[in-house]
């Protein structure tokens, strides 16, 4: 059973996305320059984005959701929907670019999406659609029967806001052909910066929850916080590179002329914090782990990784 689920899910997950694919491909090889629907799509690349984002991600993914009683996909396909959106920014008729800058842009959106996809399916046991987030699942209980409908708000219609926001920069990328400055250095080396510390974080933090799994199986006390390693420096520093790598974009689109598109960065950035207050309630109320945690937010840096604080010693001095 377990099985046939698994690769149902699967089935869903890639076959949901094309729509928007089909549409994009007649969008490209049967073009009718008399049709006023083809000249619209052609002329406004962004607004064509933001629909087709609407339609297949919002309406359908959230049909397909309230189906399954799951809101799973929509956290699959954060890391995945980037990419998409790039290569339609890439390959669309209006689009003008540096090659240069093009491509390792492109190169580093995969890198960030299979990095993701890897966190994400490790985490899970390599198993499609076994659960979603749990923030969504405190929220269903927070408004209960109202949830069927407060879900498309607050899942989907937000999720539009923050990765169309965030994506801003793949879209400047592919409208402005300007020459390769230091500034794209830069911004590339915080990206490539931002993904690697991701990458370890996570790692370092998969490693931990499958020690203390260990240790509950054999009845041994469990560890209670991860202190080690990256997380030395930082309470969050998968939320730290996740960040750097978007504001490694927007210094891209900043030095390209667009420095507006640092608002999508700057929403990313407010929600993440959101995100990082419920994660430390979260920690805050499992017993075994109160003490010390309580602890590690007096020591520890909440997101940009320093020196661990000695104002606890200090204190106990007085």
């Amino acid at each position: 059973m377990a099985t046939h689920s698994n690769f149902k899910n699967a089935l869903i997950a890639c076959v949901v996305p094309l729509p928007s694919i089909l549409f994009y491909l007649c969008l490209l090889y049967h073009q009718r320059e008399d049709h006023s629907l083809w000249n619209w799509c052609n002329h406004h690349p962004l607004l064509l984005a933001n629909l087709l984002f609407f339609l297949n991600v919002n309406v359908l993914f959230w049909f397909i959701a309230l189906l399954q009683s799951s809101h799973w996909m929509i956290g699959l396909y954060w890391m995945v929907i980037p990419v998409m959106v790039l290569h339609f920014y890439a390959n669309h008729p209006m689009a003008q670019y540096n090659q240069w800058r093009s491509r390792v842009v492109m190169l580093l959106t995969w890198v960030w999406s299979i990095r993701l996809i890897h966190s994400y399916f490790r985490r899970e046991n390599w198993q499609w659609g076994v659960r979603q987030d749990w923030r969504f699942t405190d929220l269903s209980h927070q408004y209960g029967k109202k949830w069927w409908w407060v879900s498309f708000l607050a899942i989907y219609l937000s999720q539009q806001v923050f990765q169309m926001g965030i994506c801003l920069p793949l879209y400047v990328v592919h409208s402005q052909d300007k020459p390769w400055s230091i500034w794209d250095f830069i911004a590339i080396v915080i990206c490539f910066s931002g993904i690697t510390i991701a990458y370890h974080a996570d790692t370092q933090l998969h490693n931990f929850i499958n020690r203390n799994k260990k240790l509950k199986e054999v009845g041994q006390p469990m560890v209670p916080i991860l202190d080690k390693g990256l997380w030395c420096y930082s309470r969050h520093p998968n939320y730290f590179g996740e960040q750097l790598w978007w504001w490694g974009l927007a210094l891209i689109a900043w030095n390209l002329g667009q420095g507006w598109t640092f608002l999508g960065a700057l929403i990313n950035s407010i929600c993440l914090a959101y995100v990082t207050v419920l994660v430390e309630r979260k920690m805050l109320s499992q017993t075994y782990r109160t003490e010390a945690y309580t602890l590690y937010q007096k020591t520890t840096s909440v997101l940009i990784p320093w020196f661990k604080s000695s104002s606890i010693g200090k204190d106990k001095k007085t």
